[in-house]
């Protein structure tokens, strides 16, 4: 699978009292670049949601905390799909500082796709298997 990546700048919002990067701005990086990366393949989570009838919602996230990631910095977030069920899929993110490519965070989250009105897991509609398939 190809690597997806965005630019994220830390913004004070971010940081803790230390001007670190609190732990669940980590997280929240990494769904930005699991959303943006959904949107490159032409899906908006809210039109699946009305159109698809779907959800995805995270299951499982493992985070190893490297390095801290500081205000103001410049930051690269990928995300890469590392495994794929036929309800639920496993996305490798890393975080690193830019320009340097220095590793801050590395996660495994896992995401389910699970029926808007009941929460149960649902199979992927079929474009969404194939973007997870062949694109990254």
């Amino acid at each position: 699978m190809d690597i997806f990546q965005i630019p994220v700048r830390v913004y004070y919002e971010d940081t803790d009292a230390g001007g670190v990067v609190y732990h669940t701005g980590y997280l929240r990086f990494m769904e930005r670049a699991r959303t943006e990366w959904l949107r490159a393949g032409g899906f908006e989570q809210d039109q699946l949601r009305d159109e698809q009838g779907v959800l995805f919602v995270v299951r499982r996230a493992e985070v190893d905390f490297i390095k801290p990631a500081r205000f103001n910095e410049r930051l690269g977030v990928t995300a890469r799909v590392a495994e794929i069920k036929r309800a639920s899929f496993s996305c490798e993110q890393e975080i690193r500082r830019e320009p340097d490519g220095e590793i801050l965070c590395r996660g495994l989250v896992k995401v389910v796709c699970v029926d808007a009105e009941r929460f149960l897991p649902a199979a992927f509609p079929e474009a969404i298997k194939e973007l997870l398939t062949h694109a990254g």
